[in-house]
Formats: C-alpha cells, sequence, structure tokens
C-alpha cells in the first residue's frame, strides 16, 4: 500500500480525532491571545485560599494587594474565582467603565430572596439589574430616597431624635450605657414612622430594644458567615452549616415587627394614615405581604445596622480624640443655643461635624468590601480576562487607608474633609463608602442624615465619659468583620446632660 493513501480505519481514526484536536487548538489560540487572569497567591486544589483569609477579609485581602496587585488581584474560596480591586483606578474600572458587565450580584445561599426564590422584591440581593429591579429602585428613590422624600421626612427625624434625648436624660445619666443601641433606638424608630407612620419599640423598653438589636446583629452574623454552601454550590441543597435555616428564622422573627401593621392596612382602608406612608404606596402598587416583607426587611435592616454602627464609630472617634471632640462642641454652642435641640435644618451649619462623620466613614466604611458583584459576561478590565461568574469585590477599606492616597492614612483627621470637594456620592473613587454605579446604596441620602443627627444631638445635649477607671487606651477599636462593620467590642459611655436639655 502507498504510504500517501491511507485505508479505512486510518480515515475513521482520523476523522474522529479532528472534533478534539479542532477544540485544543481553539483554546491554545484562545489562551495565547486572550490576557491573563489577575495574579494572586497559589491556590490550593479543592479549597482554593479558604484557609488563608481569616476573620477581617478586608484586612487580608489589602495585603494581598500589596503581595500581588494593586489593581487586581485573583483567588478563590473553593471552587469560586474571586477578583478584587484595591486602587482608586480599579474602583472606576469595575464601578463605571465596566459597570454593565460587572453589576451582577453575587447573592449568598442565606439572603431571603434565595431562600424564597423571590428576586423581584428586593434591591440589594437581586441577581441582575432587570427590568423588576429597575422599576423597584425607581419606586423606592422617588418614595424615600430622593431630595423631595428626605426633605419631607425632617420633623420625623427630629421628634425622634428629641425622644431619644430626653429617654437618655431622664433614666440614663450616670450609668454605662450602650452607644449604639441608643443609636439603633432612635433610627428604628425614625424608619418606623416613615416607613409604617408608628414607633417600632417604645424607648423605655430597653430589654426590647437589646433584643431587636440583638436580632439584627443575628442577622449580620449569619449574612457574614463563611458558607461552605457558597464556596460549593453543588452542596447548598444540604445547608450542612444550618445557616440558611437560621436565617429564615430570624427573618421571620424581624417581620413580627410589622405584620400585624400590613395586615391592619390592608384590611382596612381607613385605616391609613393621612398623608400615606411607604406601606400605603406598597399596597397601591399592588405588592404582595411576600413583597411587602422581603422590603421591609431589606430597608428595616440596612438602615439600622448601618446607621447605629456609623453612630458609634464616630461616638468612639470623637472620645478617643479630644481635640475633635473640642471642635465639635464648640461649633455646636455657636451654632445652636443649649437650650434648643438639634434640628435637621442644623446640619449644613455644622461643617466640621460633618467632616467628622466623613472621616469615620473612611477609615470605618460601612461596607468594608461593598457588596459583592458578579461578572455577567467575560471582560478585560486593566488587562486581565474576569471570566463570567467571577466574583467581584472592591476593597473601599483599603483605598480609604492607603499611604499614598491620605497623608496619615491610618489618623483620624477630619481637617482634611474641610473644604473638600469630596462626598460620598459615588462620583470620587478615592472615596466612595456607599459604592458607586448602578449598584451603589440607594439609602445613601438618608444615612447621611441621620448619623450627623444624631451624633450632634448626643454631642449637643451631654457631656460623654468613659465608665469608672477606663482611659483613653482602654477603647477598643478592632473591627468585627460583617455586612456592615460594627466594633468588636461594644462602646461604652455616661452621659450626662447638659444645662437646659429638652
Amino acid at each position: 500500500m502507498s504510504p500517501l493513501i491511507l485505508s479505512f480505519p486510518e480515515i475513521s481514526t482520523f476523522l474522529l480525532l479532528i472534533p478534539p484536536l479542532t477544540i485544543i487548538f481553539l483554546v491554545y489560540n484562545y489562551s495565547l491571545k486572550s490576557p491573563p487572569l489577575p495574579p494572586g497567591p497559589f491556590r490550593w486544589p479543592i479549597v482554593g485560599n479558604l484557609f488563608q483569609i481569616g476573620p477581617n477579609p478586608h484586612m487580608t485581602l489589602a495585603r494581598f494587594a500589596k503581595m500581588y496587585g494593586p489593581d487586581l488581584f485573583s483567588f478563590k474560596l473553593g471552587t469560586k474565582l474571586v477578583i478584587v480591586g484595591s486602587t482608586p483606578a480599579a474602583a472606576m474600572a469595575i464601578l463605571k467603565t465596566h459597570d454593565r458587565s460587572l453589576c451582577a450580584r453575587f447573592v449568598p445561599q442565606v439572603a431571603p430572596s434565595k431562600c424564597q426564590k423571590k428576586y423581584d422584591s428586593t434591591i440589594g440581593w437581586v441577581d441582575e439589574c432587570n427590568e423588576s429591579w429597575k422599576n423597584l429602585r425607581t419606586f423606592t428613590r422617588t418614595e424615600l430616597f430622593s431630595g423631595k422624600a428626605i426633605n419631607s421626612q425632617a420633623l420625623i427625624r427630629d421628634k425622634k431624635v428629641n425622644e431619644t434625648v430626653n429617654h437618655v436624660a431622664k433614666h440614663m445619666q450616670g450609668k454605662e450605657v450602650k452607644v449604639r443601641e441608643i443609636a439603633f433606638g432612635a433610627v428604628l424608630n425614625m424608619m418606623g414612622n416613615i416607613l409604617v407612620s408608628k414607633d417600632m419599640i417604645e424607648q423605655s423598653n430597653e430589654s426590647l430594644k437589646g433584643e431587636l438589636c440583638e436580632i439584627m446583629n443575628k442577622i449580620t452574623d449569619v449574612a457574614s458567615s463563611p458558607n461552605i454552601s457558597d464556596f460549593y454550590p453543588i452542596l447548598s441543597p444540604f445547608d450542612l452549616q444550618n445557616l440558611r435555616k437560621r436565617s429564615m428564622e430570624l427573618f421571620d422573627r424581624s417581620c413580627q415587627l410589622w405584620e400585624a401593621i400590613v395586615k391592619e392596612r390592608k384590611a382596612s382602608e381607613t385605616s391609613s394614615p393621612s398623608p400615606p406612608d411607604f406601606l400605603d404606596s406598597l399596597i397601591q402598587n399592588g405588592h404582595s405581604t411576600v413583597d411587602i416583607n422581603n422590603i421591609f426587611m431589606e430597608l428595616f435592616g440596612a438602615g439600622t445596622e448601618t446607621s447605629s454602627s456609623m453612630v458609634e464609630w464616630t461616638m468612639a472617634e470623637l472620645i478617643k480624640n479630644p481635640r475633635c471632640m473640642k471642635i465639635v462642641q464648640e461649633e455646636l454652642a455657636r451654632e445652636i443655643d443649649q437650650d434648643k435641640a438639634v434640628k435637621d435644618s442644623d446640619l449644613p451649619k455644622l461643617t466640621y461635624l460633618q467632616a467628622c462623620v466623613k472621616e469615620t466613614l473612611r477609615l470605618h466604611p460601612v461596607g468594608p468590601l461593598l457588596l459583592p458583584h458578579r461578572a455577567i459576561e467575560t471582560c478585560t478590565v486593566m488587562n486581565y480576562t474576569i471570566p463570567k461568574g467571577s466574583q467581584i469585590l472592591v476593597n473601599v477599606w483599603a483605598i480609604g487607608r492607603d499611604p499614598s492616597l491620605w497623608e496619615d492614612a491610618c489618623v483620624f483627621k477630619p481637617e482634611r474633609f474641610v473644604n473638600s470637594c469630596l462626598d460620598f456620592k459615588g462620583n470620587d473613587f478615592e472615596y466612595f463608602p456607599f459604592g458607586s454605579g448602578r449598584r451603589m446604596c440607594p439609602g445613601m441620602p438618608m444615612a447621611a442624615k441621620h448619623i450627623p443627627l444624631i451624633v450632634a444631638a448626643f454631642i449637643h445635649s451631654f457631656d460623654w465619659s468613659l465608665p469608672q477607671g477606663k482611659t483613653l487606651n482602654d477603647i477598643d477599636m478592632s473591627e468585627k468583620y460583617g455586612i456592615a462593620m460594627r466594633m468588636e467590642k461594644t462602646l461604652l459611655l455616661v452621659p450626662k446632660a447638659k444645662i437646659n436639655i429638652i
């Protein structure tokens, strides 16, 4: 047989080899043309880098950025590829330049919306920016977070903060108080009156306040706990750590806060308040009770947890920095008479206090890694390939403490924000504690009112001291990582009411 002539079996074998050889050639050729993945630490088989992250991922990832970044690096959590941006340039690329490709959400298995497979009644935890999400976001922005809506809520904010101040003055003077719990009660009742025209708790009911605060703490802890079902989705049906079960139990307990109100409002048109509130708007727009529960859980949870934590952080920084506290006190005394309560309308005059809040958000951002994004499609970012389905994180905490961006980066210096054009509206990628782009926190305008108003009222109305025997060095500024980053050890202070408090 001629060497140039193949027999039928040889031809069959050759034909069978064509498809796999073609695939190998195409994959190899594509790999030569495609940019590489971002660099990162060695990934162990099966587990990836799971055991290297530790209890404070934002700090670990900041160290990784110095070793493998700084702009982008990658690592693996089980089967999940994670890409992290740790510079303003990387943040802009992720949240602005490639926002359309990277705006999907990595939804954890414990999220109530995922447990219920109910994605059309959540803003934060919907997997993609679909029409339902756009409609709900537009609706909540109009009804709750627009300039008009925020201004209409001013009297509620003033009233609830004043009630909190009076309660502390009458019942807590000279006692050790948990600053975060006091702030939590004020924010919860603000949110309650904005959403359903009702206080959620009585200020005097300390046990209930503590219980509800604890529920929110547990929800944050469960949502922030490493979950094997997220790292290995094939295991998610088994809920091996019972985190999904615990999440839904806490969700059901939280819904008891407003279930009776929703039921009554739906049963009787005459029970609606005047003017109508957010609940009325939801009912009029045809939202079911399940929808309302999911929306309220998100609003109450995010609103109370983040704002009360930031009040605690701001008070801790001011107590620890007496020079800054003195300037705030002098500003308040200069702008507001001592016998008058702080009002929402006073906030624009309190420029140094506002700078203190901004500086606290720089050092202790509410979400140190923001909420995780997910790549809708494979794309190229900063000359690296970001594969479809990758989880995307932006380390806001690392950017806020970058010494190349901030002088004395780890020092509390509110002066850096006095007469500065930097704000937290998501336009500056050196400073964006509430995120940026289409996934930016929609509640930012409300938080920007709640936090400084409560801090101003606390400082204007009381002199604060540490518990007996404690010094400034005893204030533990350690962070407890979570969806909302809290102080690891709650801040205990002793209030003493000033003269003529009302």
